[in-house]
């Protein structure tokens, strides 16, 4: 019965520590860029989008398609860096362990 006790305050003090993780994400900001910084995507840990700036200087209404390239290029960037945040956020609490593929926290 000790194990299980034990078990038990381990899987509570994970979960304080993926509840303490999950509001630094919220809290933490990543900023994509494209464009040599011409764009630039601001995301929280948890993807929302916080913060875009556009340079006036790339606004042209006969190609408006670039500016949609950019924006997606500097949004792919943003995520990335928010993904890479996330693991090694998950690394940290997890001292180092690896999840299995496909296990992918927070949930």
């Amino acid at each position: 019965m000790k194990n299980l006790g034990n078990l038990m305050k381990q899987a509570k003090e994970m979960q304080t520590k993926m509840a303490e993780m999950q509001d630094a994400m919220q809290h933490h900001e990543l900023t994509g860029v494209a464009g040599a910084g011409m764009v630039e995507v601001t995301l929280n840990g948890k993807g929302d989008m916080k913060g875009l700036k556009i340079d006036p200087s790339i606004i042209d209404p006969e190609d408006s398609e670039m500016l949609e390239d950019l924006l997606k290029a500097a949004h792919a960037d943003a995520r990335n860096k928010v993904e890479a945040y996330s693991q090694e956020k998950m690394k940290e609490m997890t001292g180092g362990l690896e999840l299995p593929p496909g296990m992918n926290l927070p949930f």
